[in-house]
């Protein structure tokens, strides 16, 4: 559980922080991700289609904003075990309302809804991009980026609230409007310009899913560079470190011990109550239909289920040295210092003593690791995937993620180190020997 003294591999960092500038939302992360299963061998399944015949190897399948893969190994029985790495690919943001173009004041500007837990002030006067996904009028859906400064969210200047400082509370329907240029509003403009960038014809587009992202890219922060600062750290970091533990494993000498599987679930910042969301029967299906597709029936999918072992991988809280009265005084996680195993009795996390002795059993077969989190018992505890999916399948689940501040802003820190450690150990989870 000491702090790790490794090297600090640029390498695996340069590789997330290209995923995280490619992947301002849920469905550019799908992409990212597919994108990388692909060059390693892996092929996608249609939901419509026939898996009879194709549910072994490398397979994974896109719904929406959400992605599941797995990797069969080869004459594996239906009833392998499965060792599933469950993270989600959305972020608290900004979103673009169905009717965007409006203004105030001589000013246009883009009407907005607030997307999961958002500390609005982290939002403010930041040059802000559009990203996200068109619907077109065939059916089809186009991946949209404007990767640069298009917007922003202007604070008012102190010489007009001389009381900021002591209290800045901001109105989510009047203060978060951002604004993008001078004149009245002009009805379509926002969306003309966006599907211009997508390369197509606006009155094609019926439908879309916008939100703002950070334009500002990923890079390293401290004296030593011992932090790496992003958007989106909470989950792309989980995202990325489960496709290269999945790509790993499919690729290994050592064939693995179990069926590896990613669910890279949307919604989980509000919920995850959706078709893409970890409360739907997505997971479910999937690992069934493949099961299935394997040659086994019902008695073998509920083995394979038995026997498995999920990782909810999501950002922790490390002890904030600003606020240290609000962590527990005995579980104060740092930056560099591995993986945390989060616990909370009331089910917040589904972390229970089993679920923390395979994840150290991993991190030590890993040579990484590990801090323990609970919170402080005055202080609201978060939630992720973990509950849910170990209520929705009945598998044993552990709660981990890597320790970070910010969380939920619109630019987060963790430790330099700690995307290669949490990636290490997935790895070694979704490889690993099977016990007894």
């Amino acid at each position: 559980m000491s702090p790790t003294h490794d090297t600090l591999d640029r390498g695996h960092n340069d590789d997330l922080f290209g995923f995280v500038r490619a992947s301002p939302s849920p469905y550019h992360v799908v992409a990212s991700a597919a994108q990388r299963l692909e060059k390693a061998g892996f092929a996608e399944l249609r939901e419509r289609d026939d898996w009879t015949a194709g549910a072994g190897g490398g397979r994974y399948v896109v719904r929406g904003g959400a992605l599941i893969a797995w990797y069969a190994p080869p004459d594996a029985p239906a009833r392998t075990p499965f060792r599933i790495v469950g993270a989600h690919t959305d972020s608290p943001n900004l979103r673009v309302k169905p009717t965007p173009d409006t203004g105030s004041a001589g000013w246009r500007q883009i009407a907005v809804e607030i997307y999961g837990g958002v500390p609005l002030n982290t939002w403010l006067d930041r040059d802000l991009g559009v990203s996200g996904r068109l619907a077109l009028r065939d059916g089809s859906t186009r991946l949209v980026r404007v990767d640069k400064p298009l917007l922003r969210v202007p604070q008012l200047a102190i010489h007009l609230d001389r009381t900021v400082n002591e209290g800045l509370a901001l109105d989510r329907q009047r203060h978060m409007t951002p604004l993008w240029g001078l004149g009245g509003p002009r009805s379509g403009a926002l969306l003309a310009r966006i599907a211009d960038e997508a390369g197509a014809d606006f009155g094609e587009v019926l439908g879309w899913d916008l939100m703002l992202h950070d334009v500002q890219p990923p890079g390293y922060l401290g004296a030593d560079e011992e932090f790496i600062v992003a958007s989106r750290l909470d989950n792309q970091i989980s995202v990325h470190a489960g496709v290269t533990a999945l790509v790993a494993a499919a690729g290994s000498a050592r064939p693995p011990a179990y069926v590896p599987v990613l669910a890279a679930f949307d919604h989980e910042e509000v919920g995850s109550g959706s078709e893409s969301g970890a409360q739907g029967p997505f997971l479910e299906r999937v690992l069934s239909r493949g099961a299935a597709a394997r040659g086994g029936g019902p008695e073998d999918f509920d083995r394979a289920l038995a026997d498995a072992l999920c990782v909810s991988s999501d950002m922790s809280h490390a002890v904030h040295p600003n606020y240290a009265e609000r962590h527990d005084p005995d579980h104060r996680p740092l930056p560099n210092g591995g993986p945390v195993i989060k616990v909370n009795v009331n089910q917040r996390y589904a972390t229970d003593g089993t679920g923390v002795a395979a994840f150290a059993a991993a991190c030590e077969r890993a040579g990484v690791p590990w801090q323990p989190f609970v919170s402080h018992n005055a202080m609201p505890c978060g939630t992720s995937i973990g509950p849910i999916t170990a209520a929705r399948l009945g598998v044993a689940t552990v709660d981990v993620g890597v320790a970070g501040l910010s969380m939920h802003s619109a630019r987060e820190l963790c430790g330099a180190r700690d995307p290669e450690l949490l990636t290490r150990v997935l790895t070694e989870f979704v490889t690993g020997e099977r016990p007894g």
